[in-house]
């Protein structure tokens, strides 16, 4: 039985707070949260209440302020009993109700699956965190009380919160600085994860433990003595034995024994000044040989949790292995508490959460990054992929390389230059057209490497990115700036695309007079989710959505009657033929010919053609330069001209030949796009012993002027060698 009370929380909160109002507050908090939880049991027996008392303590011992405390007295109220965010913020502030929000889960919502619920807590936590970083502070205290008692549990959720706190949960205590709990959320979790390697990881420790301890305790001795013999006055040196789970991941990611980890043992030395930490650092690799490439110097690159410290690893005379941590005492403060240490509350000190919020954002720019992402991709992605970027991207770092300018940029194992330009912003990204490492060039997919000096070159008249970037990117924050960017460009693409073939059944069936607009597409296809012309073309484009339908739901929404439409259409159409053919082409002597534009050379109005006779299929028109005409029967050949007032478009194909380049397709459609020119057909091919590109597409113009002034733009594009009409 958990005997904890009241008490025990105000010991640990009058070693700061003094003032009898905040005191007073938080015993208040306290009887709120014992009158709602009132009858409440948790599964290992005990009173509910002993949990949020628990979570209070643990926020206590990082000195955090009244709010704060009384947030985690207060965490589960909104979630477990009756009450209302807004009965807590007119009892105890917005702040608190802010806090207490953020940490409650969503209850009330219906998901689809657990992980889908799991997700949309783990986004809304992240939210609200980039509001008020107290949330994660109030949320790591929760999460750590909840797995000290664990047990409780059924095995199946055992596993899956201990999943979820190596997933998120000890990173965000690692990215906060806060050591102790990220190291006693990570071992206990493991313990449950993988329990073999726990206990295999826990005897191995435990059967050379007093060797070890006596090792390090020697040399302590042995580095008192020394920097005593060299006038250096050490505040404080200590031993330490790796956390399990540190020794875990390196035998996991090194694929190593236990034996074969060097750094099992650490001294760690707190000294008064910095200066003093690099002159220990000489001192200690003069007195012990260095292990090359084991030095790393955190002082004058603090890690991004704001961690600083020299690391150096050395062998003792007699054969031992052993790591070497030199720090100042506030140094120290900060690698075992983090940003805590930071925020370490103070009487008589006016706090406003919008100033603590920015200098928490410009010590920790990860948390700026955490505040970009929040800004930018709560909207367009779902909840696993806006919690999958934060992790994978953010929480899981392990390569820090540098801009020109010397700021640090930290990515995941395995990114590139793509990734890094994503990171920094997104138009970056987007205008990205090749990158330098230690002023060289390298490829869009160089995996960079710590204390790489990058610098992203860009074109702001680059066409964007492309589908094989998506093979290159490693973060999900890259890969999915890079698909909306392509999926806006696709939409683009099939919105011209379902117009034009509207327009065309329109045509069909001699509607010339037609208004469509969003009211008409909302009352018609809102059913379907189509709620405006625009998203009516993406899925005519698309294929979804039949022309034909789209046209005889018009007809029958309109209130003239369809057949008097109709016969107006027909009406004014035949007005205005008199003797020239739907095809815009006169033939003189005949008021109502049967006519065809050849497929074989594509003529528009502007071109010469002449006219073939066929038998029993009417006049054929070709461009007089077809090169088909040389096989046809001259006696069958008759003079035909245009008429002067064609409204009607004509499909015309194109072949391009051009250099392989990776935006060469994206710049054709970009330009036909700025043009208003609608494809009807594309096929690409790419021959790779010649490095050479032919595409040939169809493409619906006005006239010749409209034709020619397409091809004029298309030959603006550098990779583009010639362009020539098919069957001329």
């Amino acid at each position: 039985m958990d005997n904890i009370s009241f008490k025990d929380l105000l010991n640990k909160v009058t070693t700061y707070i003094h003032n009898e109002t905040d005191l007073k507050r938080i015993y208040e908090a306290y009887e709120f949260a014992d009158e709602k939880h009132q009858g409440q049991m948790r599964k290992s027996g005990d009173p509910y209440i002993t949990h949020p008392l628990h979570v209070a303590i643990i926020l206590a011992e990082l000195h955090v302020g009244p709010d704060t405390i009384i947030a985690g007295l207060l965490h589960d109220v909104v979630e477990d009993t009756n009450v209302i965010l807004d009965e807590i913020s007119k009892k105890f502030g917005s702040d608190v109700a802010g806090m207490v929000d953020g940490v409650t889960k969503l209850t009330m919502m219906k998901f689809t699956s657990l992980e889908e619920k799991q997700a949309e807590n783990q986004q809304k936590m992240l939210l609200a965190m980039g509001k008020d970083i107290r949330v994660i502070v109030v949320k790591l205290a929760d999460r750590l009380h909840n797995i000290r008692t664990i047990d409780a549990q059924n095995p199946e959720k055992r596993a899956r919160i201990c999943k979820e706190t190596l997933e998120i949960y000890a990173p965000l205590a690692h990215r906060l600085g806060m050591f102790k709990i990220k190291a006693e959320l990570e071992d206990r979790s493991l313990r449950y994860t993988d329990p073999d390697m726990f206990k295999k990881i826990e005897e191995d420790i435990s059967k050379t433990n007093s060797a070890r301890l006596e090792n390090i305790d020697h040399i302590i001795d042995e580095i008192k003595a020394y920097l005593k013999e060299e006038k250096v006055a050490p505040i404080e040196i200590k031993g330490r034995v790796k956390n399990i789970y540190s020794i875990y991941k390196k035998m996991i990611n090194q694929h190593k024994e236990f034996e074969d980890i060097y750094d099992v043992l650490a001294i760690r030395i707190i000294v008064d000044t910095i200066d003093n930490c690099y002159r220990v650092l000489g001192l200690i690799h003069a007195k012990y040989t260095p292990v090359p490439k084991r030095f790393k110097d955190y002082i004058a690159v603090p890690k991004p949790n704001m961690y600083q410290s020299l690391h150096t690893t050395v062998i003792s005379s007699g054969g031992l292995t052993f790591e070497v941590q030199i720090r100042t005492k506030e140094m120290d403060n900060v690698a075992e508490l983090g940003i805590a240490a930071h925020w370490a509350y103070k009487e008589n000190v006016t706090y406003s959460k919008e100033k603590e919020q920015f200098e928490i954002a410009s010590k920790l720019k990860w948390y700026a990054e955490l505040l970009k992402f929040n800004e930018e991709d709560k909207d367009d992605s779902d909840p696993k992929t806006f919690v999958d970027s934060i992790r994978k991207d953010i929480l899981t770092t392990s390569v820090y390389v540098y801009t020109p300018t010397g700021d640090v940029i930290d990515l995941p194992k395995g990114a590139t230059p793509l990734d890094l330009a994503y990171k920094i912003h997104t138009e970056l990204g987007n205008t990205m057209i090749g990158a330098l490492v230690n002023k060289r060039i390298v490829p869009l997919d160089y995996e960079l490497q710590n204390g790489d000096i990058v610098s992203i070159r860009t074109n702001k008249n680059s066409q964007g990115p492309s589908a094989s970037w998506l093979k290159i990117a490693k973060t999900t924050h890259a890969r999915h700036k890079i698909k909306s960017f392509l999926n806006k460009q696709n939409k683009d693409i099939l919105l011209e695309s379902g117009k034009r073939q509207l327009e065309e059944e329109f045509q069909n069936q001699r509607i010339y007079n037609y208004d469509l607009k969003d009211d008409f597409v909302s009352k018609t296809f809102g059913k379907n989710n189509i709620n405006s012309l625009n998203e009516l073309y993406i899925e005519l484009g698309k294929g979804t959505l039949s022309e034909k339908t789209v046209v005889n739901k018009y007809l029958g929404e309109v209130k003239k009657d369809k057949e008097t439409i109709i016969q107006q259409s027909i009406a004014k159409f035949n007005r205005n033929q008199k003797h020239i053919s739907e095809t815009g082409v006169i033939v003189e002597g005949l008021s109502n010919p049967q006519i065809k534009l050849a497929v074989c050379c594509n003529p528009v109005p502007g071109d010469p053609i002449v006219g073939y006779i066929t038998k029993g299929s009417g006049i054929v028109v070709h461009h007089a330069d077809c090169k088909n005409l040389a096989n046809l029967a001259k006696e069958r050949l008759i003079n035909l001209i245009w008429d002067n007032n064609i409204t009607r478009k004509y499909p015309v194909a194109l072949k391009i030949n051009a250099s392989n380049n990776m935006q060469l397709l994206g710049d054709v459609m970009t330009t036909l796009s700025s043009l208003n020119i609608n494809v009807s057909s594309l096929n690409v091919k790419n021959n790779i012993n010649t490095l050479e590109t032919i595409i040939k597409i169809k493409i619906i113009v006005l006239n010749l002027a409209d034709l020619n002034n397409v091809i004029a733009n298309l030959k603006k594009i550098s990779a583009i060698h010639e362009i020539t009409r098919e069957g001329l």
